[in-house]
C-alpha cells in the first residue's frame, strides 16, 4: 500500500465528526493565548498575509474563526462582466459535462449527482446532462463563498454525511467522495435556469452557514432536511454578493442546466481562480 492510500485508510478509521466537533471548538474559542496561537502558527505555516483583507493585524482578530473567515478589502476582488463568475478563491478540482447523473471526480472515479443533491431524483432532473464545476478550497484561500450569477433561492438542503478530507489524495481515491460528505445545497433560480451551489464539508470543517439562515452545520439530527422558499420569502443573492461561509475550509460544486452555460476555455482541472474572476458565459 502507498503511503498516500494508507493516509486516507487513516481516515476511515478516526472518529470524523468528533475531532471536527472538537477543532470547531478551539476555533470558536475566544481566550487569547489560545486564538492567538493557533492563528499565528496558521498563518506562518500557510504564509498568509494581510493586505487584501478589512482587518489588517492578526492581533485583532478575537477568535481563529474570525481569522479563518476575514473579510476582504471592498475592491480587492474585482467582479467581471461576464455571466458567471467564480464563486471563491480556490483551485479547479474539475469542470465539464454531467454525463446523465454522473458527474467525474478523478480518474476512475465518478459519483451521482442525485446523491449529491440529497437523493430526490425529481430534484436533480433539471440537471442531468448539464454541467459542472467542482473548487477546491485549500487552507490558505478566502473562505467566504459569493454568487457566480444573480439568483433567488429556492430550497435549501442539509445532507448528512462523511468527513473525509476533500484534498486531492483523498479525492483520487474515495468512492464518491462529495456524495458521500457532510453537505448544504443551495438551489437558485436565475436567468441562465436552475443554479445548484453546494458547500461541501470536510474533516476539521467545524461548520458551515449561509447568510440568511446562519449556521447549517453541525445539526441535530442524522437525516436530510429541506428548507423550501417561496415568492415572499425567497432571499435574491445579487452576483458577487457573499452567500455563505466554511469555518475551516472545504470544496463547492457548482452545477447548472444544460445548455444553459459555457465554461471558460482558459480554464480547466488544475487551473487557480480567484473570486469574481470570469468563469463561464451564458449560451441562452
Amino acid at each position: 500500500m502507498s503511503l498516500e492510500k494508507f493516509k486516507v485508510a487513516l481516515q476511515y478509521l478516526v472518529p470524523q465528526h468528533l475531532i471536527s466537533r472538537f477543532i470547531g471548538k478551539i476555533a470558536a474559542s475566544r481566550n487569547k493565548f489560545i486564538s492567538q496561537t493557533f492563528i499565528r502558527l496558521f498563518a506562518k505555516n500557510y504564509q498568509i498575509q494581510l493586505k487584501d483583507t478589512q482587518v489588517q493585524k492578526f492581533s485583532e482578530f478575537a477568535s481563529f474563526n474570525d481569522f479563518f473567515t476575514r473579510a476582504l478589502l471592498p475592491d480587492a476582488r474585482p467582479i467581471a462582466d461576464t455571466e458567471i463568475v467564480s464563486p471563491v478563491d480556490g483551485e479547479v478540482s474539475q469542470l465539464g459535462p454531467i454525463d446523465g447523473d454522473a458527474i467525474f471526480q478523478a480518474k476512475g472515479h465518478n459519483y451521482s449527482l442525485t446523491q449529491l443533491l440529497g437523493g430526490d431524483e425529481e430534484n436533480a432532473q433539471p440537471f442531468h446532462n448539464g454541467v459542472f464545476s467542482t473548487i477546491y478550497l485549500s487552507p490558505s484561500d478566502y473562505h467566504r463563498i459569493h454568487m457566480p450569477c444573480t439568483g433567488k433561492l429556492k430550497r435549501m438542503v442539509y445532507v448528512p454525511g462523511k468527513l473525509f478530507s476533500v484534498n486531492q489524495a483523498t479525492t483520487r481515491n474515495v468512492d464518491g467522495l462529495f456524495a458521500r460528505n457532510e453537505r448544504v445545497v443551495c438551489v437558485f433560480d436565475t436567468e441562465y435556469g436552475e443554479m445548484a451551489l453546494v458547500l461541501v464539508g470536510a474533516m476539521i470543517v467545524a461548520s458551515i452557514e449561509t447568510t440568511w439562515a446562519g449556521v447549517i452545520t453541525p445539526p441535530a439530527g442524522k437525516r436530510p432536511f429541506t428548507w423550501h422558499y417561496n415568492h415572499d420569502n425567497a432571499p435574491v443573492i445579487e452576483k458577487g454578493q457573499e452567500m455563505g461561509r466554511f469555518k475551516l475550509g472545504s470544496t463547492v460544486v457548482l452545477a447548472f442546466e444544460p445548455d444553459a452555460i459555457e465554461f471558460d476555455a482558459a480554464i480547466g482541472a488544475a487551473s487557480k481562480v480567484t473570486l469574481g474572476q470570469a468563469l463561464a458565459s451564458s449560451t441562452k
